[in-house]
């Protein structure tokens, strides 16, 4: 039943972490196009780990990461405003670069896929 809750809560801070960063003014995070990867929550509500991405690359990324520490504040307060815990947990952003991967191994297969030959299967349905 704990799991059950933890996930919950992990899941509830990731949501409304997502609405949070909406409306911060930082330019920073504002200009950027950031997604929550993954948020990581110790099992007493201590600290939570969000990861961030951008899809400008791993530059933009840590520009929003350094805009995110300076309103760590605010957005741990707006996260008690909003989720009904006893203990908001102490907030850590790290910057990833998962979307810019996976973009390159889109491309790296659309590139193959573009170079393959086509069998004579392939051709008699063009």
């Amino acid at each position: 039943m704990a799991n059950h809750k933890h996930s919950r809560t992990t899941e509830d801070i990731k949501r409304e972490l997502t609405a949070i960063f909406r409306e911060l003014k930082d330019p920073r995070v504002q200009g950027a196009f950031i997604s929550i990867i993954r948020v990581e929550v110790t099992n007493d509500l201590s600290y939570c780990t969000v990861y961030i991405s951008a899809i400008e690359g791993m530059e933009r990324a840590n520009e929003a990461v350094k805009g995110l520490k300076s309103a760590a504040g605010f957005i741990r307060s707006e996260l008690a405003r909003r989720l009904s815990i006893r203990h908001v947990p102490s907030l850590i952003f790290k910057a990833t670069d998962s979307i810019e991967y996976s973009a390159n191994i889109s491309r790296l297969l659309h590139d193959l896929d573009k170079k393959r030959p086509q069998t004579e299967e392939e051709e008699s349905d063009d």
